[in-house]
C-alpha cells in the first residue's frame, strides 16, 4: 500500500531534487494519514498537518489494466482533506516561502477547501511569495463548466501556470499549445507552461516562446507524471534557471517519474535529472 495526491506528490519530488519543502494539509486520525505523515517525514518534506479525528483520510485505488496505463478510483466522500480551513494554514510559512504551490483539484473539494487556497494565495501574494497554479482538472469532482470560471479566478491570481493542453481549451479554447499558453498569459500569469505527455511542453515566460520535446523511456506508470514536471520546473527555478534549464529539468522529472509504479516512487534524484538532460538534445526557442 502506498498513498499519492499531486500536492505531496509535487512536496516529494522537490524534497528529492534538494529542496526544503513543506506540506500543509489535513489529515484523518487514522492508519493512513498516520502512513502519510510518516512518508512525508521520511522523505525531509516539513509537516503542517492538521489532525480531523472525525473524520477519514481519502483513499485511492489504482490498478493498470494493460502497460503504461493506470485506472485510478477515489473514495473521498466526507473525507478530512475536504474539511481543511484556512485556520489550518500557518501564515509564517506561507509567508517565508519562496513558492506557494497549489492545485485545482483543491478548489474542488469543497466550498471551505476552495476559501482555504484562494486565502493563501492572496497571502503570498501580499507577501511576495511567487504562486504556481497547476489546473489539474478532475472531472468525477466536478464539470469542464463549472470548473473553468474557478480556474480562470485562480489563473489571473498566479506567477505560474501549469496545464494539460485539455485543461487549458477548458479556460482559453481550442488553439495550438502556444496560443493556449500565450492566451492564460493574457490573465495574469508570466509564466505559462502546456504539459503534453509524449509530445513534450510548450512554455512562455514574458516575451519567450519555448517548446521541449518528451524524453523516451520505457513508461510503467504515468501517474505522477505531471506532478514531477511541476516540482522539476519550480526547483529549477527556485535555483535560478533559464526558461530552457527549467523545462528541460521539468521534462526530464516528467520522465523518470514514469520508470516505475507509484505516484512518487520514482521521482528522482537532482543526479539522474542531470544525467539525462545532458544527454539530451536541443529544445526549440522562439
Amino acid at each position: 500500500m502506498s498513498f499519492g495526491g499531486a500536492e505531496s506528490n509535487v512536496a516529494i519530488a522537490a524534497a528529492r531534487l534538494g529542496s526544503e519543502v513543506a506540506w500543509i494539509g489535513r489529515l484523518g486520525d487514522d492508519a493512513i494519514g498516520n502512513r502519510i505523515r510518516r512518508t512525508l517525514r521520511a522523505e525531509q518534506v516539513q509537516l503542517h498537518a492538521s489532525i480531523d479525528a472525525d473524520a477519514p483520510t481519502a483513499l485511492m485505488v489504482k490498478d493498470r489494466p494493460r502497460p503504461g496505463h493506470s485506472r485510478v478510483t477515489y473514495y473521498r466522500h466526507g473525507f478530512a482533506g475536504s474539511r481543511i480551513t484556512p485556520a489550518d494554514v500557518p501564515s509564517d510559512v506561507v509567508a517565508s516561502a519562496d513558492v506557494l504551490h497549489v492545485t485545482g483539484i483543491s478548489l474542488a473539494l469543497s466550498d471551505s477547501s476552495a476559501e482555504t487556497i484562494l486565502n493563501a494565495v492572496r497571502l503570498a501574494r501580499e507577501r511576495g511569495v511567487t504562486v504556481s497554479f497547476d489546473v489539474n482538472h478532475r472531472s468525477k469532482l466536478w464539470s469542464a463548466e463549472t470548473a473553468a470560471p474557478r480556474y480562470r479566478e485562480l489563473v489571473a491570481l498566479s506567477d505560474i501556470v501549469f496545464a494539460g493542453d485539455d485543461e487549458a481549451a477548458m479556460i482559453v479554447g481550442e488553439s495550438s499549445p502556444l496560443e493556449q499558453a500565450r492566451a492564460l498569459q493574457a490573465l495574469g500569469p508570466t509564466q505559462v507552461l502546456i504539459k503534453r505527455g509524449e509530445h513534450g511542453a510548450s512554455g512562455v515566460h514574458g516575451e519567450l516562446e519555448l517548446e521541449v520535446p518528451a524524453y523516451r523511456v520505457d513508461v510503467v506508470d504515468t501517474v505522477g507524471a505531471g506532478d514531477a514536471f511541476a516540482a522539476g520546473y519550480l526547483v529549477e527555478l527556485t535555483r535560478g534557471g533559464t526558461l530552457e534549464q527549467r523545462m528541460l529539468t521539468a521534462a526530464a522529472c516528467g520522465a523518470c517519474a514514469c520508470r516505475a509504479d507509484g505516484d512518487w516512487e520514482s521521482q528522482p534524484s537532482w543526479g539522474d535529472v542531470r544525467g539525462l538532460v545532458e544527454g539530451s538534445g536541443d529544445a526549440v526557442l522562439r
